[in-house]
């Protein structure tokens, strides 16, 4: 089931960041994280609940954050720390909702918290689940991200 939980975490990024910020991020190999470190500058967090209980995280590298939001906003940021936060907070609702769409294909059902997002280099994700965290590195033109989940 993991392996469908993870296409489906794929093909939701896929789509929302092409649909939204009009690029086109390539996967790299899911792995399983041991650490707590964020692999990213900025990431979102969101709980869930239902059939799984857990969290995901989308987690950007400065220079990966600032490319997206430009690309969403086309063009200039005015305050890089809220515009920033607010997209990323955006984009990790969006990916949460369409890979819980594309889950609940599969009979399950799961609900979503509001997105936090934590700033800062070297900052740390606790995951609410003792399973293993699940990573997915993501590459754009314009740096790395990282999506994570944990049930």
């Amino acid at each position: 089931m993991s392996i469908e939980i993870a296409k489906s975490f794929i093909k939701a990024t896929n789509e929302v960041l092409t649909t939204m910020a009009r690029i086109t991020p390539v996967s790299g190999k899911p792995f399983v994280k041991k650490n707590t470190v964020a692999q990213g500058d900025v990431s979102g967090v969101i709980g869930l609940t239902g059939d799984k209980v857990g969290t995901i995280s989308v987690s950007f590298t400065q220079a990966c954050a600032l490319g997206i939001v430009r690309n969403m906003l086309g063009g200039d940021i005015e305050d890089v720390i809220r515009d920033t936060q607010d997209a990323v907070g955006e984009l990790t609702n969006m990916i949460s909702g369409k890979s819980r769409q594309l889950l609940s294909e599969t009979g399950l059902t799961i609900h979503a918290s509001t997105p936090t997002v934590i700033m800062g280099k070297g900052h740390t994700i606790h995951h609410i689940s003792r399973e293993p965290i699940m990573a997915i590195p993501f590459t754009t033109d314009h740096g790395q991200f990282t999506v994570e989940f944990c049930f």
